[in-house]
Order: structure tokens, then C-alpha cells, then sequence
């Protein structure tokens, strides 16, 4: 598990204006779940998909960086930031096959209609 802090610093001493880094981890592996700490709906996720036997790239987020990592996000994706935007980030997020899949609800929902296994599949994050 990588800490948002991390990824932060290696962007620079201000962090990256434009999500660049986040771009790179979200580009760069199957499955990435940005996860507050100690919230029990990242938990599950992470629990589900280890689950189906996918190891994702896990980015805690904690208080301190929250806001900002959450602003980067919803840049990186195409939405406006803003408290009242209905395209805030929001945790769990799921990125998989390199695009924004959707948290808690989104997950399971595709667990439960049988979609999620294919789409796990065609971002190489299964193998069987």
C-alpha cells in the first residue's frame, strides 16, 4: 500500500497541479482503489476484490491530504470541483483498466449482476 503523502512528495513540494502522478498509478495498474483509512466501505472493496483473486494497487488517503488528493481526482476525470459538485471524488475510489469504475455501490453492484469478473478480466487484473 502506497500513502497518498508518498505520491504527493514525488510530485513535488506543492503536488502536481495537474493529477499527473495520479495518472501515472491509475495508468499504470490494473486496479487502483484510492481509500480513506479506517473507512469500512474501502475495506470492503479491498476485501471483494482480493476476493476474485485481484490484487489491486491500494493509495491510503488520510485526513491530512484528503481535500487535495479528492480535488486531483475529480481534475484527473473531468469533473468540476467544488462542495457542491455532483462530480466530487469521493472514497472508495476504483480505477480499473485505467478509468474511474466507481466506489462501494458501483463495485457491488457489478459484483451482483455478473459484471465485474469480465471487467476485471479485460483490464488484465484476472487471469482465469
Amino acid at each position: 500500500m502506497r500513502k497518498a503523502l508518498e505520491l504527493l512528495a514525488a510530485a513535488g513540494e506543492d503536488g502536481d497541479q495537474d493529477g499527473g502522478i495520479m495518472r501515472k498509478v491509475v495508468a499504470e495498474n490494473a486496479v487502483v482503489i484510492f481509500a480513506r483509512n479506517g473507512c469500512c466501505m474501502c475495506h470492503v472493496v479491498k476485501l471483494l476484490l482480493h476476493g476474485h483473486g485481484v490484487s489491486p494497487t491500494v493509495v491510503d488517503v488520510d485526513e491530512l491530504n484528503e481535500v487535495k488528493l479528492a480535488g486531483e481526482l475529480t481534475e484527473m476525470i473531468g469533473g468540476e470541483e467544488g462542495p457542491g459538485s455532483a462530480a466530487a471524488m469521493q472514497f472508495p475510489a476504483v480505477f480499473v483498466g485505467g478509468e474511474l469504475f466507481g466506489g462501494l455501490e458501483e463495485i457491488m453492484g457489478a459484483h451482483i449482476s455478473g459484471e465485474l469478473v469480465p471487467k476485471l478480466r479485460e483490464a488484465r487484473a484476472l487471469w482465469l
